[in-house]
């Protein structure tokens, strides 16, 4: 269909000391060495299926770090767009989820799609920064569009338009570093 966008987008490297922490916006730091596997494979998939030198990343440096290195070892072109970022968990964000009461989790999941955790951003309103990064790259190109993001952001992705999301229905998160192809419709829904 002329109006879908091809996305092929890899979740970012494994952050240094997130492990039981609720992160969003928290900027961590990576690993150099998982930064440089991550570019190196981005690179290697654009040369085999002669895709566009060009990568979309979250202007937080645990993307924005490989969309830099491949701009230095591969030539590519590096764009930010704050509408890639994590979803923001407001007072949560960077803090043990065993310091977040139960309570409000659970308030949370009650009006997954509608309710802000923390005060931060609410599913929806993440699922329409999806929606106008799409409308955005759709414009004829060879190929998919290359993009490094976050888990959150590609599991708002590959939800069906139009369904507000449910807890018990959100997609499990992509292993860091790996990829997943979606086809999105560009007129939003």
């Amino acid at each position: 269909m002329s109006g879908d966008v091809e996305l092929l987008v890899w979740r970012h490297p494994r952050p240094i000391d997130a492990a039981g922490r609720c992160i969003g916006r928290t900027d961590l730091r990576v690993d150099p060495r998982r930064v440089r596997r991550l570019a190196d494979r981005i690179a290697a998939t654009a040369r085999r299926e002669r895709l566009p030198r060009e990568i979309w990343t979250s202007p937080l440096a645990r993307c924005a770090d490989v969309g830099r290195l491949l701009v230095r070892r591969h030539r590519f072109v590096h764009r930010l767009d704050p509408r890639l970022a994590e979803l923001d968990f407001g007072c949560w964000d960077g803090q043990p989820w065993s310091a977040i009461s139960p309570a409000e989790v659970a308030c949370w999941e009650a009006d997954f799609a509608h309710a802000a955790p923390g005060g931060g951003e609410s599913l929806t309103a993440l699922a329409a920064r999806v929606r106008d990064f799409v409308r955005d790259r759709a414009t004829p190109r060879r190929g998919a569009v290359l993009v490094v993001g976050h888990a959150g952001w590609i599991q708002a992705a590959s939800l069906e338009p139009g369904n507000p999301p449910r807890a018990e229905q959100w997609p499990a998160a992509i292993p860091y570093g790996r990829s997943v192809r979606l086809r999105l419709a560009s007129g939003g829904g």
